[in-house]
């Protein structure tokens, strides 16, 4: 089915386009997906967490990434999202709308995660500013656009949205994405050094 999907959206491009993250057919798709959605790799990166703000991390697909019976976790999402995944919510996993207050919930935190996230804030810069500003003891960035401040209307198929695979009459989706300066992306971590890098990626340690 798979298969099918992919050549199907290759030659036949879908008629109806969705605007925003927040359309209710994306959040939807992103909240079943996350219920069924079971990992099989492992993350050395946060082994031996104990608190994780995962900042955009949908419907707690990480926090399943995670495999960990000792992570607290707190997932900073958009007030729609953050509204649809509240009943995934345990003791260990919740669901916020604002860094500040998953930061008050974790107390001191052990890793900051961001996966393709940032970028598509109304304020990137704004918000990246507030997560360095909560010292976790860990950066882990990945899928960070850098390169020339530029706003850039991007356009992806909604079956792409999500962990895994769920079959979905296909649309696209539309939204904005800002690039960030990269220069500005490592002056913000002041206290910080860069520990290892990719492309696209950034592990960044607390000194």
């Amino acid at each position: 089915m798979r298969l099918i999907s992919k050549l199907t959206r290759r030659f036949l491009k879908p008629a109806e386009t969705l605007d925003g993250y927040d359309h209710p057919e994306l959040i939807d798709l992103v909240f079943r997906k996350a219920q069924i959605y079971s990992p099989t790799t492992s993350w050395p990166e946060i082994s031996g967490a104990k608190t994780v703000l995962d900042f955009g991390g949908g419907c707690g697909q990480h926090f399943k990434e995670a495999n960990s019976s000792l992570v607290r976790w707190a997932v900073v999402e958009t007030p729609a999202m953050a509204e649809r995944a509240k009943e995934l919510s345990t003791d260990r996993l919740q669901f916020f709308t604002d860094i500040r207050s998953a930061a008050d919930w974790l107390g001191d935190i052990d890793v900051m995660h961001s996966n393709g996230a940032i970028q598509y804030t109304p304020k990137p810069e704004e918000a990246l500013s507030k997560l360095c500003a909560l010292r976790a003891k860990k950066m882990l960035w990945y899928r960070v656009f850098l390169g020339e401040p530029d706003i850039e209307v991007q356009v992806s198929c909604l079956g792409d949205n999500g962990p895994g695979y769920l079959p979905v009459r296909e649309k696209l989706v539309r939204y904005e994405r800002t690039r960030i300066a990269e220069s500005s992306f490592h002056d913000a971590h002041i206290g910080y050094r860069l520990a290892e890098r990719g492309e696209d990626w950034f592990h960044y340690s607390l000194i």
